[in-house]
């Protein structure tokens, strides 16, 4: 235990520990005072509607697939509903859902609710993340052509003044860009030297963060897809912002938004939406068509972008594309080391599609928290790589924790016409055995081949694991064959696979979404052998 907390604290900024202790021990007044005067916009926010409506009904409400009634005041703060669930109920992200229009007067309703039930600095929603978002989500809706009453307003500047004093410098990352943007906003939806002040402290806040969380490659250091296109799309509506109340746009913005527009076309699967590495989710965030559209509406140049084989050095990823076929492998480090929160053991694994079609996938992430499911998700056996004596890669703990961590070493790399990638980690070297695993991804004509080799010495256990796509039934043909055909389509996936382990089949659980999930299918193969070990896995399809 002494050394889980000694890997997991070594890596953290001091201000981080300074910020927990802050926002443990500090809780600053709410300043009371009505809100500054408003500036004038110049031109109509440009709509940009993607979520899914959360309301259905005035004081009903569907979260993570989780329909709940709010019927008493308390229920903004009622534990049992789950703290992801009330952190959504808070965000008010319905005020600016698909057919946001038709539920205006639900909208005004639960505003005005929301100020008369919950006290300044009172419970969940003045927490800095919910309080950012939620500052957001009205400011867009006040400039979507409705009215923020009065008391909304005021609420608007107290709940500002009191992120201002709480920004979560424990955290970083992308909490501490959502706090700033929410002071940006306001700093410019308000005028007046207290508004001049937020946006001030917001805007250097983003230029520092942007320096630092977006990577030479494109993509946000937390190496999560669903935070990539989340921070992607907070700085499209800081353009959208700046053009509504026209203002000069800073440079720095516009640079990077071509950039992370190419990592994300990397990291996507030829349907469109996003891979499943680390802490990601479909409908957890725009997708890339509708960040492209928002782009484009905001007349902000993206720049044309290929979707071919490429490798992501700066953030550890490489795109295998042949053919009809898309591997996405995960050659990264946790990183951030000071911020690994979203992470998982997921080294060397990979994802496969086939046309437009998944097939191979990591199991994705449906909770967060520190339950069980949390702690499988973020796990070495729900992703497509190898585990070695029952023991993670890196040691993800305590829902958004890691202590021990692998290194992640890029070998070869090839683009030529059958591309192909090597790559090794050091996840298990800390064992008896000195044990480093090998990946080595080779393409072909309806093929792939998947080679790992596990460096050492000493008997030890070891299992593989493939994951596929709910769609996908899996049945052993003999020994050394398994044959994964479509329910509905026409891919079949004909896997051979090494005759010195043992392999059998397995019903797990894909979720594509937070509070989803779905049964699928997962070939495991295992070993109890002598190392160094080598073992072959070859993929031949046929559409």
């Amino acid at each position: 235990m002494f050394a889980r907390y000694y890997y997991t604290l070594r890596h953290l900024k001091f201000i981080q520990i300074v910020g927990r202790l802050w926002q443990r021990f500090y809780r600053p007044s709410p300043n009371l005072k009505s809100a500054p005067k408003l500036r004038g916009p110049r031109r109509g926010w440009i709509k940009a509607s993607w979520r899914s409506p959360a309301m259905l009904g005035p004081q009903e409400f569907l979260f993570l697939n989780d329909k709940k009634t709010l019927c008493l005041p308390s229920d903004w703060n009622e534990n049992s509903l789950g703290k992801l669930w009330l952190y959504n109920l808070h965000y008010f992200d319905d005020l600016n859902a698909s057919g946001a229009h038709a539920r205006v007067e639900w909208h005004k309703s639960l505003i005005g609710q929301w100020v008369q039930e919950n006290p300044p600095g009172s419970g969940n929603g003045w927490e800095p993340y919910p309080s950012s978002l939620r500052i957001v989500n009205w400011i867009k809706w006040s400039l979507s052509d409705n009215v923020l009453e009065i008391n909304a307003l005021d609420s608007l500047a107290v709940q500002a003044r009191y992120l201002r004093k709480r920004l979560e410098y424990h955290l970083l990352g992308n909490h501490l860009f959502e706090n700033a943007k929410a002071l940006v906003f306001v700093g410019v939806f308000f005028s007046g030297e207290e508004a001049c002040e937020w946006l001030t402290i917001g805007r250097k806040i983003i230029d520092r963060q942007l320096d630092e969380q977006i990577l030479s490659d494109g993509g946000h250091f937390e190496l999560s897809p669903m935070y990539h296109a989340l921070v992607l799309e907070g700085i499209l509506d800081l353009i959208n912002l700046f053009q509504v109340y026209e203002l000069s746009v800073p440079v720095g913005w516009l640079e990077v938004i071509p950039k992370m527009f190419s990592w994300l076309e990397t990291m996507c699967h030829p349907d469109g939406d996003f891979s499943f590495f680390n802490d990601t989710a479909l409908a957890g965030a725009p997708d890339r068509a509708h960040l492209i559209k928002y782009a484009k509406q905001l007349g902000v140049n993206i720049h044309s972008v290929s979707s071919g084989t490429k490798i992501l050095k700066d953030s550890g990823y490489a795109r295998l594309a042949y053919g009809n076929s898309v591997v996405i492998a995960d050659i990264a480090n946790v990183g951030p080391d000071y911020l690994p929160g979203h992470a998982h053991a997921d080294s060397l694994s990979f994802e496969l599609s086939v046309k437009n079609q998944r097939v191979l996938v990591n199991t994705g992430t449906s909770v967060y928290g520190r339950g069980a499911d949390r702690q499988y998700q973020r796990g070495t056996s729900a992703h497509n790589t190898v585990k070695v004596d029952g023991i993670n890669s890196s040691d993800v703990w305590a829902g958004f924790r890691v202590g021990r961590r692998a290194k992640t070493q890029l070998e070869e790399f090839s683009a030529c016409l059958f591309p192909s990638l090597q790559a090794i980690h050091d996840g298990y070297f800390f064992l008896d055995g000195k044990i480093k695993h090998r990946r080595l991804w080779e393409t072909g004509e309806n093929m792939l081949e998947v080679t790992d080799v596990l460096d050492g010495h000493g008997v030890h256990l070891f299992e593989v694991f493939f994951h596929l796509h709910p769609r996908f039934e899996l049945k052993q043909i003999n020994s050394c064959c398994f044959l994964a055909e479509q329910s509905r389509g026409d891919i079949k996936l004909e896997i051979y696979v090494d005759a010195g382990l043992e392999w059998s089949t397995q019903y797990g659980a894909w979720h594509r979404g937070f509070g989803f999930s779905e049964e699928n299918m997962c070939l495991k193969g295992e070993g109890n052998n002598q190392f160094p070990v080598r073992f072959s896995t070859q993929f031949n399809w046929t559409v």
